[in-house]
C-alpha cells in the first residue's frame, strides 16, 4: 500500500518501491508472477482527478482494477 498526496506522486513511489522488492526477492531466491499481479487505486478524495496509473514489474505494465 503506498500512501501519496497525488495518483501521480503515488505512481512514482509504487514503481520505486516495487523494484525494491523485486530485487530483495532476486537475492532471496523468490519469484514474482506479473501476469498475477494487479494494481488498485483507493482514495477518499470526491474530487475529480486522474485515476489512471501505470506501474511496471519486470518491465511489464500491472493492469489497473477496480475491484
Amino acid at each position: 500500500m503506498i500512501k501519496a498526496e497525488t495518483v501521480g506522486e503515488a505512481e512514482n513511489v509504487a514503481n520505486v518501491e516495487i523494484e525494491k522488492i523485486l530485487n530483495w526477492a532476486k537475492d532471496n531466491k523468490i519469484r514474482f508472477t506479473e501476469e498475477k499481479s494487479k494494481v488498485m487505486v483507493m482514495t477518499r478524495r470526491k474530487r475529480k482527478e486522474q485515476k489512471e496509473v501505470t506501474v511496471y514489474m519486470i518491465n511489464k505494465a500491472i493492469p489497473q482494477v477496480q475491484k
